[in-house]
């Protein structure tokens, strides 16, 4: 963590050298997947959590009787911070080097104002702690939605990948899907190193999309908003309703997202309908539920016939 910042927030290790390998708790892992904080006030503090020290703060530790003093400082120990970071340009009181040193606790710290420290830090953690797992299937940009696109084996997921690539779109991942929570409402999509930019066809094999359709053609992630799945009449017939009352929709990590079903008939535009589903879902997204209101033009037409 101090590498991937060192130059952001312009910090420096002040304390606790010795504990570079110092780990979060499983505690703080499972607070992050809960959508707790992991970085706080040290007068708000939590347990095992990276405590940011600024102004108020320090201020806190060093402006009381020495006896007292020292016991503030003693109790951070207690709490078994992570990491400690002194925001604000604040330097370092020797009681608190001191006890980083003796319980090796790294401390860092940054001109940065803490309320920056924070923001920058939360983000972070909350990605590199998140949730995730893996599907099957192709996930795009389309319109400047994330739309995973998953189905039955062989009814041409790839095929149409390429067709909505072909089309301006974007491609993130094909085959195999990383998906993240970052947050309590935001699942996260990316593709795994091996895959990126690959696309693979059945009959041609591994295309290489941004080789031939250029940078603009792919996409390094995308937020999960809209799941496609392609099925057989069949299955269409079996297990889903024509015309659903509610909006369909799919756990992913906890996490609800909106799904359509389309089925694979031969001669009908897949492209088409699903840039046609995703624009639906925007509307949907904008409040505009055209369902619903077909549902209340009709109840008024049936009242006034009576």
């Amino acid at each position: 963590m101090f590498e991937e910042f060192r130059h952001r927030l312009r910090w420096e290790w002040v304390a606790g050298l010795g504990a570079s390998e110092r780990r979060f708790d499983e505690v703080a892992v499972r607070a992050a997947r809960s959508g707790a904080d992991l970085v706080g006030y040290l007068n708000y503090i939590h347990p095992y959590r990276v405590q940011v020290l600024g102004e108020r703060e320090v201020a806190y530790l060093t402006n009381a009787t020495p006896g007292d003093c020292e016991r503030r400082v003693t109790r951070i120990t207690t709490l078994e911070p992570p990491v400690l970071v002194l925001a604000d340009g604040q330097a370092a009181p020797p009681g608190l080097i001191a006890m980083c040193e003796q319980a090796q606790i790294p401390m860092f710290a940054t001109p940065d104002s803490s309320a920056y420290v924070i923001d920058v830090l939360r983000s972070y953690l909350s990605k590199h702690f998140a949730d995730r797992t893996s599907m099957h299937g192709v996930l795009m940009d389309i319109l400047g939605l994330g739309v995973l696109i998953t189905g039955e084996s062989g009814l041409g997921k790839s095929e149409l990948g390429l067709e909505l690539i072909s089309r301006g779109h974007g491609l993130v991942a094909d085959d195999a899907v990383d998906l993240y929570r970052i947050n309590q409402a935001t699942i996260e999509g990316r593709c795994p190193e091996l895959l990126r930019n690959l696309l693979e066809v059945r009959g041609i094999g591994l295309l290489d999309i941004k080789a031939i359709f250029g940078e603009t053609a792919v996409r390094r992630k995308m937020r999960l908003k809209l799941i496609v799945h392609l099925v057989r009449r069949e299955t269409l017939e079996r297990d889903y309703e024509r015309i659903p009352y509610e909006p369909l929709t799919q756990d992913v990590l906890g996490i609800p997202v909106r799904k359509v079903v389309i089925q694979v008939v031969a001669g009908r535009n897949l492209a088409v309908l699903v840039e046609a589903a995703v624009r639906n879902t925007i509307l949907q997204l904008r409040g505009i539920d055209t369902y619903q209101e077909f549902v209340e033009r009709h109840h008024k037409a049936m009242g006034e016939a009576n």
